[in-house]
């Protein structure tokens, strides 16, 4: 077994039908006074870039000040509809057997993710996933604008090697991010793409859910 296994959250561990974009909106508002008419493309994308990207589009100078505002408004807003989002969202089939069944083996797990740390941190407690992850070896949206950026900021903080951690991800970015970090990716065909698609992106193997958790564990282990 890999020393430590990283996952992605959205898409690859969970599903919130909907609800993220309205709570990211409702941020949105809370840190600009502005109603949000657009959102830039999230797939794959971190906060700092989703924003950036969003600002923009509504005529809004971007700052790093901006930035820890909207982060400081995203997780609160997380927080106070964490009921909502038990009640509406749900993990992905097999995502808790499968980090259960590595926590059995002794294996390290934590979580890089485009989300700001306190929302990823919501997420992994409603659907009783955070009891599997060591949260502060993982890296968040306040860390970075780039995949590669964010992985390598894990690896640093949990001190392990590129060759002897894994990554899982639902997206063409996680799997070039994971690449360019010198990671195995093995990406989860749960998102919006396709498993020839992120096969061709250049994922070590595809799996097309979690809910096989003795072939997530081979695939990990490979």
């Amino acid at each position: 077994m890999p020393e430590l296994v990283l996952w992605d959250i959205d898409h690859t561990l969970m599903a919130t039908r909907g609800l993220g974009r309205e709570l990211w909106a409702q941020a949105f508002v809370d840190a600009t006074g502005i109603r949000m008419e657009e959102q830039a493309s999230v797939t794959g994308s971190t906060e700092q870039v989703i924003l950036r990207e969003t600002a923009r589009l509504h005529g809004i100078p971007y700052s790093d000040a901006l930035f820890a505002k909207f982060a400081d408004a995203l997780g609160s807003v997380h927080v106070r509809r964490a009921a909502e989002l038990r009640e509406r969202g749900h993990a992905l089939p097999g995502a808790g057997a499968i980090l259960a069944a590595l926590a059995e083996r002794g294996v390290r797990q934590s979580v890089v993710t485009g989300n700001v740390r306190q929302a990823a941190e919501v997420k992994l407690a409603v659907f009783g996933l955070d009891s599997y992850v060591l949260l502060d070896d993982g890296a968040y949206g306040e860390d970075g604008e780039g995949r590669p950026e964010l992985l390598t900021r894990a690896l640093a903080r949990a001190g392990v090697d590129a060759n002897a951690a894994v990554f899982l991800g639902d997206t063409p970015a996680d799997v070039a991010g994971g690449r360019d970090a010198g990671v195995r990716v093995i990406a989860v065909a749960t998102g919006k793409t396709p498993a020839d698609e992120l096969r061709d992106a250049g994922a070590a193997v595809v799996l097309d859910d979690l809910s096989d958790t003795s072939a997530a564990l081979a695939a990990i282990n490979a």
